[in-house]
């Protein structure tokens, strides 16, 4: 097969989004699949960065053309961004695809898929989105005004369009998978987002160099790891964080960075929060020990972005033979799968005396904890792990070309 991936960012960056893609580009390259990516020059969080024009990594052809760079921090800065991206993107795919070639459309930046179904049209490709979001539902939902009215009717009708031109749209799970289905019938594969099993092992806290490193020794560690953006309901979090800070041992581990990070700091300081500790993103070498520093992980969504959003740290968690502590709809994705599988608590957004009640007690029951982070773990390896995850896709993409797998 020949697949071109469409991203704003790729390999070496450490966003969510790109370390997916890298290694869903990697594996197929490695099994002899012509695998291009194309993608801009610039770093999730580093809007500067001098990344390479084009360049082969690991068996895959790297484009990244040309943007704007006016990075995250401004909401009319990031949309020339976005609208740079559209048009230098969609012209290097427009001299790139062929007929039966597979364009592989991911969500950032929003509508990419857009401009990847014009030209996966005029040039005789077939299109596959791969859904990690749904825009401009998602904008709307978070209260963006840009995203009602008819602006945002008029990119809704260009999104779905978009959504029926493709010949399979994966989502993220089973609630995502509803509304796609409500949009595009009878078009939807559930892929989940997964972690490398094999990379990412339970580290035991007297062998993580973090934990000491951090000043947790001895401590029970309430993770919170990644991104920090406004999907994410945090104000739970600081209820709880208020209602434990007398309480000794129990300290609150805050990893990665985000729109919202600012904002958490400023508060923890002027709550007088000082069971909270800030640590920047961890390079994935270090994920191992990065994630097993906590004894607890949190994931939050707010409960209006169910359907449209399931958060990939629960696999990085769930490899991490880590409990997990969801904050949001007791019927949402990941709430699900910790109800199936007894791997975590899930808690109402809002309640944050439940949360802090469901920490204590974990920690007064270490074997409770223990066997939640087992499950976790078994999860992962039956469901999630890298390798399944991989066969799933290139199943998906050879039925899409038709080429046998």
């Amino acid at each position: 097969m020949k697949i071109v991936f469409l991203n704003r960012y790729f390999f070496p960056d450490h966003s969510a989004t790109s370390q997916m893609l890298s290694d869903l580009a990697f594996h197929l390259a490695g099994r002899g699949h012509a695998v291009h990516v194309i993608t801009s020059r610039q770093r999730y969080d580093d809007p500067a960065a001098a990344l390479l024009a084009t360049e082969t990594v690991r068996g895959v052809a790297v484009d990244r053309v040309w943007t704007t760079r006016f990075g995250r921090p401004h909401l009319a800065g990031r949309a020339i961004d976005y609208l740079t991206f559209y048009l230098s993107a969609a012209l290097r795919l427009a001299r790139l695809a062929r007929t039966g070639d597979v364009v592989v459309a991911k969500t950032d930046p929003p509508l990419i898929s857009v401009p990847a179904a014009l030209v996966a049209r005029l040039r005789g490709a077939r299109l596959v989105n791969w859904l990690q979001d749904l825009f401009p539902e998602t904008a709307e939902r978070l209260g963006m005004r840009f995203a009602r009215g008819l602006p945002g009717a008029l990119v809704r009708g260009l999104r779905t369009l978009s959504l029926r031109a493709a010949s399979t749209n994966v989502v993220l799970g089973e609630r995502m998978r509803a509304v796609i289905e409500g949009l595009a019938p009878g078009t939807t594969e559930v892929i989940h987002n997964w972690a490398d099993g094999a990379a990412i092992r339970p580290v035991q806290p007297e062998s993580n160099q973090l934990r000491e490193a951090w000043g947790l020794a001895g401590k029970f560690v309430v993770g919170y790891s990644g991104n920090m953006g406004r999907a994410h309901e945090f104000e739970t979090v600081l209820g709880a964080c208020a209602l434990l800070r007398d309480v000794p041992g129990i300290v609150f581990l805050f990893v990665g960075a985000g729109s919202q990070r600012a904002w958490l700091e400023r508060e923890a300081q002027g709550r007088e929060l000082t069971n909270i500790v800030f640590q920047p993103y961890q390079p994935q070498a270090a994920l191992a020990e990065s994630l097993s520093a906590a004894d607890v992980h949190l994931v939050l969504l707010r409960p209006a972005l169910e359907g449209l959003i399931v958060p990939s740290k629960f696999y990085g968690i769930a490899a991490a033979g880590r409990p997990v502590l969801f904050v949001g709809d007791h019927d949402g994705e990941i709430a699900r799968l910790i109800a199936a599988c007894g791997c975590g608590i899930a808690v109402s957004t809002g309640d944050a005396a439940a949360l802090a009640d469901g920490i204590r007690a974990l920690q007064a029951d270490p074997v409770r904890a223990a066997t939640m982070g087992a499950a976790a773990r078994h999860l992962l390896e039956t469901r999630f792990d890298l390798p399944l995850a991989m066969a799933r896709w290139e199943a998906v993409l050879a039925m899409c070309s038709g080429v046998r797998a």
